[in-house]
């Protein structure tokens, strides 16, 4: 027989580091006040205990057959798309959000056309009564006969109505909500989230169930619980936007049957989330044409190419500290390309207010941009318009350089098949472009900031 040993351990909230004392701050993450009491139970086997032998051994690559992955189509072309081609069985995956956003919402949709399919689907509400869920699926227009639900929080209780019903889609609506009894921690700590997503990893691959969890986050908006839970799960889903407008944009961090940094645009309706085909057209249909600060950049997410207005106000600033603030883009790198504006162009911001802005809401971290965003600034600045039939892309480097970027050829397809007519991109770039697309729109290549100025502002 084997001894029962606990152990006390204090353990990270934010990123999971475990440690034997308390401490204000944690060592890993650098965050204070975030580490919890757990209480570590471990099984220790007998001196003498006989071990069953491996049932499993080394493989050469030559040896491992090639067995061809059904996939499970959502009925969402985009979505299915972001996934690889589908929904793989025996898949884990994790979706996260704000509170409101649509988690919920988007993943009952995504069980009605599964349950169309024939396919049995169980959903698991811990924050919502059987009832409570039922309405909102009815609202939806949900009545399918192969989707369950099921209201429980208890680990042991809803294995034992997987292993029953075996699924072949499982939801779980939240994952920081279950709790294991034999863990003494309280539902959402590092022990449980860690433990419970082990559990579903092992019943996901052993039953080959498809399953998704819905993840909260914290208020800065990362994934709430250990790291760990990132690194288990086969795919994680970020869902972004602003819950009071109308759209959503779903966006792949991490997929290992597909693509990731790919995003899908959806529309919030009084039916639910229907996916937009053509992002750039959405994001561009507001734009104010002929308006100074205003400029339209090809920026990539994941494979696709989409259409971005860059928004920036200049404006004298009456205090001796000139505001820098930025909307969907890094504020640092703002700063960077402000300094470089002043050093190699010659214009002086530092008196001067600078806001800019990403219409649209959607937040974009590439230095594909930085070329668009400083002739933002620089339109704002001197008060010239850049023509509305024009796009610009580039990477700024610290001397002044236009630096080249990723597939510019799919944004320069992307810019010519939603009609526009000039290009401004860098000079490596242009030299890599093929002739086709070099008849369709008007590419004027540049290497410095200066040039980029004397083609743009006038």
């Amino acid at each position: 027989m084997g001894k029962t040993q606990k152990k006390t351990l204090w353990a990270c909230k934010e990123c999971g580091h475990m440690q034997v004392k308390w401490t204000g701050s944690c060592s890993a993450c650098q965050k204070w006040n975030t580490f919890e009491e757990e209480v570590e139970v471990r099984e220790t086997p007998s001196r003498f205990a006989v071990e069953a032998p491996e049932k499993t051994r080394p493989l050469r690559v030559s040896e491992v057959q090639d067995l061809p992955i059904c996939r499970f189509l959502t009925g969402m072309k985009e979505l299915d798309r972001l996934l690889g081609g589908g929904i793989v069985p025996g898949s884990l995956s994790l979706i996260a959000g704000d509170p409101g956003i649509g988690k919920s919402t988007l993943l009952l949709q995504i069980a009605d056309s599964l349950a169309k399919q024939n396919k049995t689907v169980l959903y698991v509400s811990g924050e919502e009564s059987v009832e409570q869920t039922a309405l909102r699926a009815k609202r939806l227009g949900i009545r399918s006969e192969q989707l369950y639900i099921l209201s429980e929080t208890q680990f042991s209780s809803i294995k034992t109505h997987i292993e029953t019903l075996k699924p072949s889609i499982l939801i779980v609506d939240s994952i920081q909500i279950l709790y294991k009894q034999e863990i003494t921690s309280a539902p959402g700590s590092v022990a449980q989230v860690r433990e419970l997503a082990m559990e579903f990893l092992h019943l996901s691959k052993r039953l080959q169930i498809a399953t998704f969890l819905i993840g909260h986050v914290t208020k800065s908006g990362e994934i709430a619980g250990p790291r760990v839970l990132e690194h288990l799960v086969d795919v994680v889903l970020d869902f972004e936007g602003d819950r009071h407008q109308g759209y959503r944009i779903l966006r792949g961090v991490k997929n290992r049957f597909g693509p990731t940094e790919d995003i899908v645009l959806f529309q919030m309706g009084m039916t639910g989330l229907s996916e937009v085909e053509n992002p750039s057209h959405f994001f561009l249909q507001e734009r104010q044409r002929e308006s100074t600060g205003s400029v339209i950049v090809p920026s990539l997410e994941g494979s696709r190419a989409v259409l971005i207005e860059a928004q920036s106000l200049v404006a004298p600033s009456p205090f001796p500290t000139a505001t820098r603030k930025s909307t969907g883009v890094d504020s640092n790198r703002l700063s960077l390309l402000l300094a470089v504006l002043e050093k190699k162009a010659g214009y002086q911001l530092h008196h001067c207010d600078v806001f800019v802005s990403i219409a649209g809401g959607i937040k974009i971290y590439e230095p594909a941009i930085d070329l668009g965003l400083m002739m933002a600034v620089l339109s704002s600045f001197t008060n010239c318009v850049i023509d509305s039939d024009t796009v610009v892309f580039g990477e700024v480097g610290l001397g002044g350089e236009i630096r080249s970027v990723a597939k510019a050829e799919s944004r320069v397809k992307e810019a010519a098949h939603l009609g526009f007519k000039r290009c401004i991109l860098p000079k490596k770039n242009f030299a890599g472009l093929s002739q086709d697309i070099k008849q369709k729109i008007e590419l004027c290549s540049v290497s410095t900031v200066e040039e980029a100025v004397r083609a743009l502002i006038r």
